[in-house]
């Protein structure tokens, strides 16, 4: 499964959800952001890659929809609604991802 970990600017968020879940088995992960000063900006190919797309917010859904429309037909977009106050790879947040996005992944051994 190819799993895509989106928020705003790709700086907290979503590359702590790619750190905590890049050893998870069966998964492949990437990270990107919506805005246009993002780390790593979300790509029509990072979109077509993607088996599963992960927004941190609703807002995200809303703009990843209104850039990629036509091109998320066939994907399943999930939001687990963490707020932009986390520091990158801070305890609290890790935390917050393992609970939210597990159900979404495959059973993992050993993480």
């Amino acid at each position: 499964m190819r799993v895509l970990f989106i928020c705003g600017k790709n700086r907290r968020r979503s590359p702590t959800a790619e750190q905590v879940f890049a050893e998870w088995h069966g998964v492949e992960c990437a990270s990107a952001g919506l805005s246009r000063d993002a780390d790593s900006p979300v790509s029509l190919e990072l979109i077509e890659w993607a088996d599963l797309i992960i927004v941190m917010e609703k807002v995200h859904r809303t703009k990843l929809v209104a850039r990629f429309n036509a091109r998320l037909a066939d994907k399943r977009i999930v939001c687990i609604n963490i707020p932009d106050n986390y520091s990158f790879m801070e305890p609290a947040l890790i935390e917050l991802l393992r609970t939210r996005v597990s159900p979404f992944l495959p059973v993992s051994r050993g993480v």
